[in-house]
C-alpha cells in the first residue's frame, strides 16, 4: 500500500471512529436531536396545508386549524384556553402542533391515537369549529380547484373526510422543528451552549426532570399525573386520562407536553395556569419533584430550556380556492 492510500485509509477509520463516538455520545443523552422532516407525498402534504389553514371547515367561515395551533406562534395561540364558535371558552390549554407527531397520541388525555384522529375533532366540535363533517365536506365539494387537488392527491376528485385528514396529518407531520441550538451542541459544537446553558441543562438532569421529558421531542411519550408530591391547584375541570379510561389511578393523568420550542408555547400546563416559563419551572419542581428551586437555579433551566427552540416551519402561504356560487355561506353569528 502507497503512503498516500495508507494515511487516507487512516483518515476513513477516524472519521468512522468519530462518527460512532459522537452518535454514541448523543445515544447515551435522554433528549435526542430533531431530525428534518421527510416528506412522502408533496401533493398530499401541499393539500394538507390549504386545509389546515382554510376557515371554510368551520361553521363561522373565520376559525382554522391556524387559529389555535398558529404556526405564527409556536403552534399554539399563547391564551389559557382556546376560543372556539361564538367566543365559545375552551375548556383546556391548546397544545403546539410543533413535533406533534412524536408524540404517543394526542390532546392532553390521548383521546386520538394519532395525527389523523386528531384532525376530524375540531371541525364537528359544536364548541371549537362548530361545523360538521358532512357540511365540511359539501363545502370542498362546491369548490372545483379542490376537486382537482383531491384527484391529484388521492386519485379521486370525491372528497370525503377520510381523505381530508389523511392530509392534515401529512401537513402537520412536516411541522417539526431541527437545528436547535441544543441540538447543535448535542451534535457536538460544544460552543452552542454557554455555561450558564450547560449548568441549566445538567440540573434539569440531575433534578428528574428527564424521567418524564426525554427523546427527541422532549416530552409526548407518556401520561403522568399532574401533581406526585402535592395536588396541583386548578380551576380547571379537565379529569386527564381518566375522561377516557373511566379508571381512577387515570384521574389527572396528562399526556407529558414536549419541551421543544417552550419558550414560544406560553401559558403552560393543561389549564394554562403557569403564565411564564419561570412559574412552570417552580411548579414543576415542588408539585412533581418536592423540589424548591432557587431563582439562580430557576434562571439555569430556565435558560437551558430556550436552547430547546428550533427552525420554524417555514414556507409559502397557501392561496385557497375560492368559493363558488354554490358554496355553503358562513354563519359566524349561528349558534
Amino acid at each position: 500500500m502507497s503512503k498516500l492510500r495508507f494515511i487516507l485509509a487512516v483518515v476513513a477509520a477516524a472519521s468512522i471512529v468519530g462518527t460512532g463516538l459522537a452518535h454514541a455520545a448523543i445515544s447515551a443523552e435522554p433528549i435526542q436531536p430533531i431530525e428534518a422532516a421527510k416528506i412522502k407525498n408533496p401533493a398530499i402534504v401541499e393539500l394538507g396545508k390549504k386545509l389546515f389553514f382554510d376557515p371554510r371547515l368551520s361553521k363561522s367561515g373565520f376559525i382554522s386549524c391556524n387559529s389555535c395551533h398558529n404556526l405564527s406562534m409556536g403552534g399554539t395561540d399563547n391564551i389559557k384556553t382556546s376560543i372556539g364558535h361564538n367566543w365559545n371558552q375552551g375548556p383546556i390549554n391548546s397544545p403546539t402542533v410543533l413535533n406533534s407527531s412524536m408524540s404517543l397520541a394526542q390532546f392532553w388525555d390521548g383521546r386520538a391515537a394519532d395525527l389523523k384522529a386528531q384532525a376530524g375533532g375540531p371541525i364537528a366540535n359544536p364548541g371549537e369549529m362548530g361545523f360538521t363533517h358532512k357540511l365540511a365536506i359539501e363545502v370542498l365539494q362546491s369548490i372545483p380547484a379542490y376537486g382537482a387537488e383531491f384527484k391529484s392527491a388521492f386519485g379521486s376528485d370525491k372528497v370525503t373526510i377520510d381523505e381530508v385528514t389523511t392530509a392534515i396529518a401529512a401537513f402537520e407531520e412536516t411541522l417539526v422543528t431541527p437545528n436547535s441550538r441544543f441540538d447543535k451542541w448535542l451534535k457536538g459544537d460544544k460552543k452552542a451552549l454557554n455555561a450558564n446553558e450547560t449548568a441549566g441543562y445538567k440540573l434539569f438532569k440531575d433534578s428528574g426532570c428527564v424521567a418524564c421529558h426525554n427523546g427527541p421531542a422532549a416530552g409526548g411519550t407518556s401520561y403522568q399525573k399532574m401533581g406526585v408530591v402535592e395536588p396541583y391547584k386548578t380551576a380547571s375541570k379537565a379529569e386527564g386520562r381518566f375522561g377516557v379510561t373511566g379508571k381512577d389511578a387515570d384521574r389527572f393523568n396528562f399526556k407529558v407536553p414536549t419541551l421543544r420550542n417552550v419558550e414560544m408555547t406560553y401559558p403552560y400546563f393543561h389549564d394554562g395556569g403557569a403564565a411564564t416559563l419561570k412559574d412552570a419551572v417552580n411548579t414543576m419542581a415542588r408539585i412533581q419533584l418536592g423540589k424548591k428551586f432557587t431563582d439562580g437555579e430557576n434562571a439555569k433551566v430556565v435558560a437551558f430550556l430556550k436552547t430547546l427552540t428550533g427552525d420554524q416551519p417555514s414556507f409559502m402561504l397557501p392561496i385557497l380556492p375560492p368559493s363558488t356560487d354554490s358554496t355553503p355561506r358562513p354563519q359566524p353569528f349561528s349558534k
